[in-house]
């Protein structure tokens, strides 16, 4: 199930079929999750994709232009892109979730001298307390990266039992071109030959 996500408050709907036989334990019979707004440098209209997973217990956005780069060649305000989403997510009474897992992908070309990092934040709405991780990458390095978010069982953020609360879900990309600003170095959540994708793994549990 895969729609393309315009930045809009049009909701994108991915409703889930039934649980198989050998569904997971203490997930919920039917879970929408509704993409409410997608906003940021990093996701242009018509540019994410979301695609739920039939176990209910995972997500995943797909970017094509979510590309940051610094060095020779960038504009002032390329070195840094970002993409929040803001998600809606409806399950049966008596459970709650919050997001235990995030792995991202894409590509980094880094002089020598240059430094890139991916961050991640996940917050519910009108909830101070939430999370976030940072992962860094260091040039020369031309190749994929790839890095995960986890959090451990005590760790984990959970929306409020019996409360409607959208998830929040903001990522960045920041690349400084250091001591190689006479070339350009770049980082994406995209590839040339195919869209890269960010998987969210959902932790339910019983309120």
């Amino acid at each position: 199930m895969l729609k393309t996500v315009a930045a809009t408050a049009l909701a994108l709907s991915a409703v889930l079929t039934a649980p198989a036989a050998n569904a997971v334990a203490d997930v919920p019979d039917f879970v929408t999750i509704d993409v409410v707004t997608v906003n940021g440098s990093g996701c242009p209209a018509g540019t994410a994709a979301v695609a739920a997973a039939d176990d209910r217990t995972a997500f995943t956005v797909t970017y094509s232009q979510y590309l940051a780069q610094a060095g020779q060649g960038s504009g002032p305000t390329d070195f840094r892109k970002n993409c929040q989403l803001n998600i809606k997510v409806s399950y049966p009474q008596g459970f709650t979730f919050g997001i235990a897992q995030a792995d991202y992908r894409g590509f980094a070309h880094l002089q020598q001298g240059a430094t890139g990092t991916e961050k991640g934040s996940y917050y519910f709405q009108g909830m101070s307390q939430g999370s976030s991780r940072t992962h860094n990458f260091s040039g020369p390095k031309s190749d994929n990266w790839q890095a995960t978010d986890r959090a451990q069982v005590s760790e984990i953020v959970y929306a409020p039992c019996g409360e409607v609360r959208n998830l929040n879900i903001n990522t960045e990309l920041r690349v400084n071109a250091g001591t190689a600003s006479k070339a350009n170095s770049f980082m994406t959540m995209d590839s040339t030959d195919s869209s890269v994708s960010t998987k969210y793994q959902f932790s339910w549990k019983r309120c």
